[in-house]
């Protein structure tokens, strides 16, 4: 079922950003009196087609999901009849040829500005970025970061939730600098610490990056108390029941479930002897968690869940939330944000300052779509702008045969006055087809050294 809800959420994720990328150049080619002949989601065979309008505009929705295409009128592709020539590509004046072009990141970027300003409307939810503990020698530890200190901004942007202040973190990191951290302990005073990231390798981003920095998440205590049993698991064996408070375990008490959970991790098929608190009165029993395999090793699990009593989590909840306006300018800021952040990865991974592991390939970007979506919508709008934003990116990238490498062939001919000539765009061609190659060949085998890993 989750192989499924990936896919299906790749497809549609990707598909939507696929149509609005080409209807960026659809739109304006036809705004400047470009013919279209074809406006196709996805390479390869044709799985649908509809011929719309005066032109007869083929619109096909193809089986290769990873990319799409608008075929406009050129000459170079044939012969374009006479009557028609004032509607080739070809003909169109050097500005309206790069505004046909550009309009398709152009087209990405505007999507991801509307969908982080409904986000950012709506709300965005997460839990406030309060310290539980801190890790010694650590760079939290070095700028002074204690227990109960909650973040309050990062560098100037304000953190209220763990996420943004992770992405405060990211965007410091890429810059390498020493960065004011702003925290309020328990909620009363404010001070302000130096947060030295200059010696932060750049890959730490890609795992925990807040457990890497020190930083440990403040949850409060959750009481031993059962509020679930899994059917055929080793606590229906041994007899718990819902509402079953635990008290002691292996002679030692139990105040915390999380503590209890730890323990029987490393308890696999050993008898755990604990007594639980029923019907006003103390019980014995003995529970052998069952061995379960994982990536970091087998575990002992029991089959029991906590019971998680209504508002328990309140104090941690937060959102980030704007009105209409300042919404907006809040989305232009994080689309630009996102934006310089691409590149400056763009860059990190070409100058061997971070790892060309960071590439992410079809297989990892159906699991991330596959897992927002299960999350929430929010969760999965918010994975949708961020993959616009690199499609917008990688897009303006002065590749040839992306949109960026027509761009830098129309900055050529400003300069020079003279289109560039043929035999350079097929050399470039070709160049751009290694390029992009090699980068898909390094995306899959990525993806499939973590799913093999």
């Amino acid at each position: 079922m989750d192989i499924l809800i990936s896919v299906l959420s790749f497809v549609v994720a990707l598909g939507l950003l696929i149509a609005i990328h080409e209807f960026g150049h659809f739109w304006v080619a036809r705004k400047v009196g470009v013919k279209v002949i074809t406006f196709s989601i996805g390479f390869g065979k044709p799985l649908w087609t509809k011929t719309f309008g005066e032109d007869k505009t083929q619109f096909s929705i193809s089986a290769i999901p990873l990319g799409g295409y608008v075929k406009m009128l050129d000459e170079r592709e044939g012969e374009v009849e006479a009557h028609e020539l004032h509607r080739a590509f070809t003909q169109k004046t050097l500005g309206q040829r790069f505004a046909v072009v550009v309009a398709g990141p152009v087209a990405n970027f505007v999507f991801a500005i509307f969908a982080y300003w409904a986000l950012f409307i709506i709300g965005v939810p997460g839990v406030k970025p309060i310290v539980d503990a801190v890790e010694v020698n650590s760079p939290f530890a070095q700028a002074g970061l204690q227990q109960g200190d909650q973040i309050i901004s990062i560098d100037g942007k304000d953190t209220p939730t763990l996420e943004s202040a992770r992405m405060a973190l990211i965007e410091s990191i890429m810059d390498q600098a020493e960065v004011d951290v702003i925290v309020s302990q328990f909620a009363t005073s404010q001070r302000t610490l130096s947060l030295d990231l200059t010696q932060t390798p750049v890959d730490a981003i890609s795992g925990n990056l807040l457990q890497y920095l020190g930083f440990t998440q403040y949850r409060p205590k959750l009481p031993p108390i059962i509020g679930r049993v899994v059917e055929g698991g080793a606590g229906q064996a041994a007899g718990m029941l819902e509402g079953d408070e635990i008290i002691l375990v292996d002679g030692r008490p139990m105040d915390d479930w999380m503590k209890w959970a730890e323990y029987v991790r490393t308890k696999a098929n050993k008898a755990v002897d604990i007594v639980i608190f029923r019907d006003q009165s103390e019980m014995s029993l003995v529970i052998t968690p069952a061995l379960i395999e994982t990536q970091n090793g087998n575990i002992g699990r029991v089959g029991l869940g906590p019971y998680v009593p209504e508002n328990f989590y309140d104090e941690l909840r937060a959102t980030q939330r704007y009105s209409l306006i300042p919404g907006m300018f809040a989305s232009l800021q994080k689309t630009w944000d996102m934006s310089i952040l691409t590149l400056q990865m763009f860059w990190k991974m070409l100058s061997g300052q971070a790892s060309l592991e960071n590439i992410s390939g079809p297989i990892s970007i159906a699991q991330y779509a596959g897992m927002s979506a299960q999350i929430g919508y929010i969760s999965f709008i918010s994975f949708m702008a961020i993959i616009s934003v690199s499609l917008g990116v990688l897009n303006l990238l002065p590749v040839p045969l992306l949109d960026g490498g027509h761009l830098m062939y129309y900055t050529i001919e400003f300069i020079k006055g003279s289109p560039v000539s043929e035999a350079a765009q097929i050399i470039g061609q070709k160049i751009g087809i290694l390029l992009l190659g090699s980068l898909m060949f390094l995306a899959v085998m990525n993806d499939i050294t973590r799913v093999i890993s």
